[in-house]
């Protein structure tokens, strides 16, 4: 393709991939909003984006500023409380077709913020290490370890407090999302 794509067809077929990234790195009550003002500001600088550039890459390092910015905004205010603990404890329905349910979206935020990153911009939007490395800054092998570091840790918390709540215990729920074999009984030869 020698042009670009029209603006909207950017917007449709990358949206869902920055909104998750959105609520990976904001939660779910700020990423609307970071969803709208990355492409608000990506439709004013698509005209200057060469043919060529990565789209999704380019995308999602403007999401990446928007969630500092939106961070840096929410440490600065006050800290309305909507709900009351018990409404909390309820919580709101996941948005159909958001990619994530709630307790992995709270599994997600609640890391060390390279690990978020590196997890939510590598599986959830689909960027090569390399890709991520220019948008939070340091080498792919440092993005790598930090993906591989967040998706342990999401392991050992996530699947352990899913295992317990469903009863089936830690041991089983861990074994078989790592793929170990250990809780189908297959057994693996390393060669």
């Amino acid at each position: 393709m020698t042009g670009k794509q029209p603006f909207e067809a950017v917007v449709a077929e990358h949206g869902a991939t920055v909104l998750r990234v959105c609520r990976a790195i904001l939660g779910a009550a700020d990423a609307d909003d970071a969803w709208s003002e990355t492409f608000l500001a990506a439709m004013r600088a698509y005209p200057d984006l060469p043919a060529s550039a990565n789209v999704e890459a380019w995308l999602v390092t403007i999401a990446h500023r928007k969630a500092i910015d939106a961070t840096r905004a929410a440490a600065r205010r006050a800290v309305p409380v909507a709900q009351t603990p018990e409404d909390a404890a309820a919580g709101p329905a996941d948005s159909p077709g958001d990619g994530l349910d709630g307790d992995l979206a709270d599994a997600v935020t609640r890391l060390p913020a390279k690990q978020k990153q590196a997890v939510a911009y590598h599986y959830l939007a689909g960027l090569p290490y390399a890709d991520i490395a220019a948008i939070v800054g340091g080498s792919a092998d440092t993005v790598r370890r930090a993906a591989a570091d967040g998706i342990a840790t999401l392991r050992r918390t996530y699947l352990d407090a899913a295992g317990a709540a469903s009863g089936t215990g830690t041991a089983s729920g861990t074994g078989a999302a790592s793929g170990t074999g250990a809780a189908s009984g297959s057994k693996r030869r390393d060669t």
